[in-house]
C-alpha cells in the first residue's frame, strides 16, 4: 500500500491562489535574503543574476517570483516564462528545507519538478546541496522581523527607482 503524503486542504489552496502575486513574492526573496544572505558568499549564486526564478507550491495554488541582483534576491511581477521553475508541495518543500528529504530522492519519485533551463536547475540543486545549511531559524520569520525588512526595501527600492531589466 502506497503511503498517502500529506498536502494543504483543498480550500486552503483555493484561498491562497487568490492571493496577490507580488506581496507574496515580495515576502519569499526577503525570507531567501534573511536565511541564505550570511550564508551564502556574494558570488556562489552568480549564474541566477537576472535570471526569472519561479517557485511553485501546487497544493497551495501559489507561485513565488524573484530574481537575484547585486544586493540579493529580488521580488519581480514576470512579463515571460521563468527561465526555472520548481514545483513541489507545500510539504515537499518543507521537507527540503528543514533536509529531512533529499532534492534527488524527490526528482526521482516525481515530486520535486524542475522546468526550464536544466542546466540552471542542477547548479542551483548542486549549490544549495552543497552548503551545510543549519536548520531553519523560525524566529526570523516572525512578523517583527519581516515586516520591518520588507519595509525598508520597499523605501530604498522606490528611493532609488530602479526597474531590473525583464
Amino acid at each position: 500500500m502506497e503511503q498517502r503524503l500529506p498536502t494543504l486542504p483543498k480550500q486552503l489552496g483555493k484561498l491562497l491562489s487568490l492571493l496577490p502575486r507580488y506581496p507574496n513574492s515580495l515576502l519569499f526573496a526577503q525570507t531567501l535574503n534573511l536565511a541564505l544572505g550570511r550564508i551564502l558568499p556574494p558570488d556562489a549564486l552568480l549564474p541566477l543574476h537576472g535570471k526569472l526564478v519561479c517557485i511553485s507550491v501546487k497544493d497551495a495554488g501559489m507561485d513565488f517570483h524573484f530574481t537575484l541582483g547585486p544586493k540579493g534576491f529580488v521580488a519581480i511581477t514576470p512579463k515571460h516564462e521563468p527561465d526555472l521553475t520548481i514545483r513541489a508541495t507545500a510539504y515537499d518543500f518543507f521537507m527540503l528545507a528543514t533536509r529531512r528529504e533529499d532534492p534527488d530522492t524527490l526528482f526521482f519519485s516525481r515530486r520535486l519538478v524542475i522546468e526550464g533551463d536544466t542546466e540552471l536547475g542542477l547548479f542551483t540543486k548542486n549549490t544549495l546541496d552543497a552548503l551545510d545549511l543549519p536548520l531553519p531559524d523560525i524566529s526570523l520569520l516572525a512578523p517583527d522581523k519581516v515586516i520591518p525588512a520588507v519595509i525598508s526595501r520597499l523605501l530604498k527600492s522606490r528611493q532609488s527607482a530602479k526597474i531590473l531589466p525583464q
